[in-house]
């Protein structure tokens, strides 16, 4: 059984898009930081993703001769980590993924139980449904040190849990990284 853990960039008030849907506006992240981020993407056995993170991602899969050494790296490893992209509303996706459309519970639920290793999940509509199955084990809020004001929150609005403190760490670039587990 795979250990799941939704992990995405937040602005330190707590969003993962800015309020016109897109990525929010942070400053590149260092070579430093880019490496860690190539080391837990390098850690996953697989990667749940939803519809919107999934597109923004997949610039990953295409070439792009104006990335640094790092970057080059964190593509290629992406690409190698097979990708379950979770939308009613594609009808394809690129290559080393695989949809999930239909009977999306029971298919999250299959994917964990079958999967050994870490199952990195990004995108907070995705992690709602997760959530709410219990299928997540540990939270990861990396706080770039930006705020934007508004837009999509890591966690859904209305969303309500008790959780436990794993560890808070400072990582570069003035990233803080704080991990939760779900209070049991």
């Amino acid at each position: 059984m795979g250990r799941v853990i939704f992990a995405m960039n937040t602005s330190v008030d707590g969003y993962v898009s800015g309020a016109s849907g897109g990525p929010f506006e942070a400053p590149p992240p260092s070579d430093e930081l880019m490496q860690y981020f190539n080391e837990l993407q390098r850690s996953a056995a697989l990667s749940l993703y939803g519809r919107l993170v999934y597109s923004d991602m997949r610039y990953w899969d295409t070439e792009d001769s104006n990335r640094s050494a790092v970057e080059e790296e964190f593509a290629a490893v992406w690409r190698a980590t097979p990708k379950v992209v979770v939308s009613t509303t594609l009808t394809e996706v690129g290559p080393n993924a695989t949809l999930v459309s239909a009977d999306v519970d029971a298919e999250l639920r299959r994917i964990v139980a079958s999967t050994e290793g870490v199952i990195s999940v990004e995108g907070p509509t995705l992690v709602e449904t997760m959530s709410r199955l219990g299928l997540v084990d540990e939270y990861h809020i990396y706080q770039r040190p930006v705020v934007i004001g508004g837009g999509k929150p890591y966690f859904a609005l209305g969303t309500t849990m008790n959780l436990t403190l794993l560890g808070v760490g400072k990582l570069p670039d003035d990233t803080v990284l704080v991990r939760y587990r779900p209070a049991t």
